[in-house]
């Protein structure tokens, strides 16, 4: 029997590099502080047993949710909501057909569950659009699982109900990795969930809050699959952090405090990074509409030497297209304050012009 590894290389790559003064390859807004939200010692029971499916933390992910707390299985990060969501669908020898490019922690997982793994594309040339003919005809009786992520990772690009919905009605389930969906404010969006029982979506506090601290993620499913995650989850983890829990229902009951801000910031932000993207002959890149990041294509040269260079002398940091099988682009995030963005711009600009 072949030995399987269950490792990402993408996310030990990202976790161990020299962190630097303008990290373009951040992904996620700038961190909130916990001690900003109203609370004492108390409300944590540091001496306190773990709760068993916590259920105030499942009631309030429901409510932001939109759906019943039978439907909300907790887990720690988005990446784990993807490992036990993909675990209760994918048997050893399944066809699970994937987007590409994606985020390559999917990925990972899938190959490790002993999944067949084909892909269909988000072409660069329409603005990584999610194009449901395009995964229609790469669909199989074999198909068990369709895996996607809204808003797209690496890109940013939204895909809209009306296309999700064409995808569920395809025949096998979909599981939508919703981790930077409410990042889409113009669109109010809603979680594919909503959209009947054939999705699957995964979500957390982490890159639109700023709260990774807290892994405060989830899944959300039609009430038995629910159930077979949850004893999933009892496998690996047995039950969650409870201070991490509690402080978690305290940041979904002050939501709004802790999004104050955050979309007046990535519109201004995204404004700055569309002018830069704009103005680099360099460069090539659909405008940012939604999200925290983007994926422009370098015309011209490597975008591993790129970022080794920005690490190495203009402390800044992108992130290699390589890590989402697209080696001639590079993913940027925009969620950071911005004179920090600005700076980071610069740099970026400066090392193109320096290499040009």
């Amino acid at each position: 029997m072949t030995h399987r590894v269950l490792q990402s290389e993408y996310l030990h790559w990202a976790k161990t590099r020299r962190p630097v003064l303008y990290p373009l390859s951040g992904s996620d807004v700038t961190h909130f502080p916990l001690d900003r939200l109203p609370f004492d010692i108390a409300d944590l029971e540091l001496s306190g047993a773990s709760h068993y499916r916590y259920a105030p933390l499942r009631e309030a992910i429901g409510a932001k949710a939109g759906v019943s707390p039978e439907r909300v299985v907790a887990a720690d990060g988005t990446s784990m909501a993807n490992m036990l969501a993909m675990a209760a669908l994918v048997a050893p020898g399944d066809e699970v057909l994937v987007e590409a490019p994606t985020y390559e922690p999917l990925l990972a997982v899938a190959r490790f569950l002993g999944a067949r793994v084909t892909r269909f594309a988000r072409r660069a040339e329409d603005g990584f659009a999610l194009d449901a003919d395009a995964v229609a005809r790469a669909v199989t009786p074999a198909t068990t699982l369709i895996v996607l992520t809204n808003l797209h990772n690496p890109s940013g690009a939204y895909a809209d109900e009306q296309t999700l919905r064409r995808i569920g009605g395809l025949g096998p389930r979909v599981l939508v990795d919703e981790v930077y969906l409410d990042a889409a404010f113009e669109e109010a969006p809603r979680s594919a969930a909503r959209l009947g029982d054939r999705f699957v979506a995964t979500a957390s506090l982490t890159k639109v809050y700023g709260l990774s601290g807290l892994r405060c993620g989830w899944i959300l499913a039609e009430p038995a699959l629910a159930e077979a995650m949850w004893r999933l989850n009892e496998l690996f983890g047995v039950a969650q952090a409870q201070p991490a829990e509690r402080l978690s229902c305290l940041a979904l009951a002050h939501l709004d405090e802790v999004a104050a801000g955050t979309r007046e910031r990535l519109e201004r932000n995204r404004g700055l990074a569309n002018a830069f993207l704009a103005s680099r002959a360099d460069l090539a890149s659909p405008p940012m509409r939604h999200g925290i990041t983007a994926f422009p294509r370098l015309l011209s040269g490597d975008p591993e030497a790129l970022d080794a260079d920005l690490r190495a002398r203009w402390e800044t940091a992108i992130v290699p297209g390589r890590w989402f099988e697209a080696p001639d682009h590079f993913r940027i995030g925009v969620g950071g304050p911005t004179a920090a963005l600005e700076e980071g711009l610069a740099r970026l600009g400066a090392a193109l012009d320096e290499r040009r």
